[in-house]
């Protein structure tokens, strides 16, 4: 089957350091545009994997996402941002980056082209069978990625991937494969651009859907945010006066004794 890296074809702008400002970005710009046209149309792909991220979950699974450089950094930022914004336990989404947490601030030389070390990075998470990992790489041909989802394959752990080229080697190992196809980069190659920013809002789909259908979500509300900072309590407070007849003192009180929006407007009586 042939396949043809679409995200490291020549950029459809030329002489870019002759452009003015206002040009680069215009132009970078109107590149961006059409990013969420091609995450509409992988739209069934990530339903599909949305679909059994909520049934690992539900089984008492964790969602590991696993990538490298830019990939891997997108993969750790979703999964560091759960807790807080979900009130979960912090083992329950997973960013593992080729290279270790050192690659998230500084590139480490060679550690996606390592097949092997995704499966002993997972292995120290105690993987198992009701997990779910989803590989995250825009060309589709990193071998740290591939290597880490085959090995998932051989133990029967479901897999997912988020790639922009398609027909790539990624997504035809992944049983459940979202491919974004964003095009030639406005710098050739330069895939923390398009590629980029497709793979963080299919990332922000994955998670906030998946937390929806787990109930961490009131209304429209992050009724089990953790309250770690004096904007956040106090977006807290008035979420309760929004759900029960409170002044913001008294909801600043009921905050302050259950701990969550959840458990003080469950917990309030008439």
């Amino acid at each position: 089957m042939s396949f043809t890296k679409t995200t490291e074809q020549a950029s459809k702008y030329e002489h870019l350091e002759k452009m003015s400002v206002q040009e680069l970005l215009t132009n970078i710009n109107n590149e961006d545009k059409t990013v969420p046209n091609a995450v509409e149309k992988a739209l069934p792909q990530i339903e599909a994997l949305v679909q059994q991220t909520v049934a690992s979950l539900k089984l008492g699974g964790r969602i590991f996402y696993i990538g490298a450089g830019t990939s891997g950094r997108l993969g750790v930022v979703d999964a560091s941002e759960c807790p807080p914004t979900f009130g979960v336990p912090f083992d329950l989404v997973n960013g593992i980056i080729a290279g270790g947490d050192t690659a998230i601030r500084r590139a480490v030389e060679n550690a996606e082209d390592n097949a092997t070390q995704a499966w002993i990075d997972l292995q120290a998470h105690n993987i198992n069978q009701n997990d779910i990992v989803i590989g995250i790489a825009a060309s589709g041909t990193t071998p740290y990625v591939i290597g880490g989802l085959e090995t998932c394959n051989a133990n029967n752990i479901a897999t997912g991937c988020i790639t922009c080229n398609a027909g790539s080697p990624l997504a035809l190992t992944a049983k459940f494969p979202v491919e974004v196809v964003v095009g030639p980069e406005f710098v050739t190659g330069s895939s923390r651009m398009k590629a980029g920013t497709a793979q963080k809002l299919v990332l922000n789909m994955i998670s906030t859907a998946a937390m929806i259908q787990l109930g961490k979500v009131k209304g429209n509300k992050m009724v089990d945010m953790q309250l770690s900072n004096v904007k956040l309590v106090d977006r807290g407070v008035k979420m309760i006066m929004e759900e029960i007849p409170v002044s913001y003192e008294e909801a600043s009180e009921l905050l302050k004794k259950y701990g969550s929006v959840r458990n003080a407007v469950d917990n309030y009586k008439k």
